[in-house]
Order: C-alpha cells, then structure tokens, then sequence
C-alpha cells in the first residue's frame, strides 16, 4: 500500500512542517539521499513544547509518544520536499538522542515511538538502522530530538 495511503487509512494528518530554529535548513538532498535535520517534539495544543528530562519529567512511555510526535513532523519534511511519502525508498539511518538522567537506560524503547510510526507508515521500506543514545542536554530542553537518513527515488 502506498504511504500517502497508510497516512490517509490510518487519520494521520501530518500539519504543516515546522521551521528551523536557527540557520540551518530542515533537509538536504545529495544524490539519491535526503538527510533531515534534527527535530524535536511539536508543540502542544497551546503552544508550548515538551522541556525536561526522560527518568525526572518524563516516563518512558510518555518520551515514546513525544518520539512518535518527532516522527510525525520527520514524514512531513519528507513529503514537504519530495512531494509525496511515495518516493521514499528506504529510511536508511535514524539517530535518536534522548535528554535523560544518568541512570535512565530504555532509551530505545523511547525512539522506538519514532521507529514504530515510520513502519507504520512506510512498512518495510520505514525499517532501518539506529542509534538511541541518551545525552546530558538538548536544545531548550526537549526530551529527544532525532534525525534521519532516508533513500529517496
């Protein structure tokens, strides 16, 4: 089934892509690859962004769902510079960072919501290589900021 399809089954609407915060573009195409910058969670209903820390602020399965809302916006600059879902061959690499306390260790079951979402989305071609790895700080505090690898046709 197509991917724009699976969106449409599935009541996902992807919004608008959200804008770069500093200069920096959200994505750039080199050859056959487009690599995307760095995202974090959209904001919520009322305009704030999620801040704190997975193992403090957050439970795991609250980071899980503020990693799908990533992915969420990574499908959208895809279709935003592709044109459509269709044309990703594969999404090759995804690099997950979670703003987590020393002790906190599932950081892959938080980018699993990211993980989860592009298979739900793209099936087999949203399969990929990963890293989730847990760091000291992110940008204005979000929990988790990932950015991908995709193969494009």
């Amino acid at each position: 089934m197509s991917a724009e399809k699976k969106l449409e089954e599935l009541g996902i609407d992807l919004g608008s892509v959200s804008s770069p915060v500093a200069n920096y573009v959200n994505a750039v195409r080199t050859g056959n690859l487009l690599y995307l910058a760095g995202k974090g969670p959209r904001p919520d209903a009322k305009g704030h962004r999620p801040a704190g820390k997975v193992g403090r602020d957050f439970t795991a399965e609250q980071a899980y769902q503020h990693a799908r809302s990533v992915g969420l916006d990574l499908l959208a600059v895809m279709r935003a510079e592709l044109g459509s879902l269709d044309r990703v061959k594969r999404v090759v690499k995804v690099l997950g960072m979670v703003n987590a306390v020393p002790e906190f260790t599932d950081h892959p079951k938080v980018i699993n919501g990211c993980s989860d979402l592009f298979v739900e989305v793209l099936g087999e071609a949203g399969k990929h290589a990963r890293s989730a790895v847990g760091m000291g700080s992110l940008p204005m505090g979000i929990p988790v900021e990932i950015e991908v690898i995709v193969e494009v046709s």
